[in-house]
């Protein structure tokens, strides 16, 4: 993204060129600009970082890209001749998204393949409404359905069709797996399945495909949050998010347990001083090892030891060793864990073609996002595992210029000028 050139356009009160700028590098300008983690990425390398605190690159992005979605420009409308080619992208999260706006560009015919009924993957069940309304999610996908995408909900590949399937008995030349990582990590730990745990991909996915968040104007698909006791388990947004939910949905208190100290805290620097605003307690350098039950199976409270920090581990933060003798208890009435996902085995199980990592990532080549499954690519967090939105769709992209360039060596002609060409 042309940081500079953008925000000088800004300076010059030239907003609709501004955002027409930032929309030439990034395809979803207004999710990147409320929910990417700017101060690890553009704002970590701005210059005055050293001066004490970086220009809001992420802020301002949000700004001149609202603004376009406010004052529409008619854009010229430029005839794409079609290929002839299909091209399939199973999942439709920011991966997906930002491959089929390349695809469709360069006069493909593209199908995005979504097992929920509606469309955005991780941006719509995954973000609260109050950090990524949903109506913008949605005109996003539409932006992307008026240029020719077609988006088919309920068809969860794997299980309702398959790989082969879709290359095979539907025709399609070229297939992107965007399906993230949704798959959610427990603890392990005694009472993990008490009445009243959920993971945060339930409690979230719950919240937002079925509008908990309008209760009480719609049924809350959740148990009755009302002046409960909520701990959170997590150190991430995630777990900084379903936090900040609990209490919009009533709870009398939101903690966010977390085995290390503050400073070893993944979530972003942003959410974690919303968090504190909005009252979330923190507990540091504490970790569940035991779930407590009443009779008939509720949850009732949590038994925690403390933890002190080691020497550093393989994610470079200090790892945390428990303190002998040191368990306590505490009550609580629910549980949220939050302590990240795995990719989902569906897939693997079904295409055995496919090559994976132990984790269950998918392996593809770094240069063209291409699996071991020829004419098959892949990107985001089923790739890399739980990253971010903005890294996901670079995949996708990047995806999409070697889908591109392999359709066209298939024709035997020259590769469509658009965005995807070669930078």
């Amino acid at each position: 993204m042309k940081i500079p050139q953008f925000i000088q356009l800004i300076l010059e009160d030239k907003l609709t060129e501004s955002a027409l700028l930032v929309l030439k590098d990034n395809t979803l300008p207004r999710v990147c600009g409320r929910v990417c983690p700017q101060t690890e990425q553009c704002e970590g390398a701005c210059i005055l970082n050293k001066k004490g605190k970086a220009i809001a690159i992420g802020a301002l992005e949000r700004y001149v890209s609202d603004y376009l979605a406010e004052h529409p420009v008619e854009k010229e409308k430029t005839e794409i001749e079609p290929t002839g080619y299909k091209v399939a992208l199973v999942g439709s999260g920011p991966a997906s998204l930002s491959c089929a706006g390349d695809l469709i560009k360069a006069g493909h015919d593209v199908t995005v393949f979504e097992a929920f009924h509606d469309f955005g993957g991780v941006l719509r069940y995954g973000i609260p409404e109050f950090r990524l309304p949903k109506a913008i999610v949605g005109k996003e996908v539409q932006q992307l359905a008026d240029q020719g995408v077609k988006f088919v909900p309920d068809v969860l590949v794997g299980a309702t069709l398959t790989i082969q399937d879709l290359l095979q008995r539907d025709g399609f030349d070229a297939l992107f797996i965007g399906t993230g990582a949704g798959l959610p990590n427990f603890l392990h730990v005694p009472g993990e399945n008490l009445i009243g745990i959920y993971s945060a991909n339930e409690f979230l996915t719950r919240v937002n495909l079925m509008k908990a968040y309008l209760y009480p104007q719609a049924d809350t698909p959740i148990l009755d949050m009302a002046d409960k006791r909520v701990a959170v388990i997590g150190g991430g947004n995630t777990a900084l998010d379903s936090a900040r939910v609990a209490l919009r949905l009533g709870a009398s208190q939101a903690s966010i347990i977390y085995r290390r100290s503050e400073a070893e805290m993944p979530g972003r620097f942003e959410e974690i001083e919303h968090a504190k605003a909005e009252g979330v307690n923190f507990e540091f350098l504490r970790n569940p090892i035991e779930f407590l039950g009443d009779q008939e199976g509720h949850l009732s409270g949590i038994r925690l030891i403390k933890m002190e920090l080691g020497e550093p581990d393989a994610s470079g933060r200090r790892r945390p060793i428990p303190i002998p003798d040191s368990e306590y208890e505490i009550p609580i009435d629910i549980v949220i864990v939050a302590i990240g996902n795995s990719s989902n085995p569906i897939i693997q199980r079904t295409t055995p073609e496919l090559k994976f990592d132990r984790y269950g990532h998918l392996v593809v080549d770094p240069e063209t996002m291409e699996t071991s499954l020829p004419g098959v690519y892949a990107g985001g967090d089923i790739v890399t595992g739980g990253a971010t939105v903005i890294l996901a769709m670079g995949a996708g992209r990047k995806a999409a210029v070697a889908i591109n360039r392999m359709l066209s060596e298939k024709a035997n002609t020259p590769a469509v000028k658009t965005d995807l060409t070669d930078k």
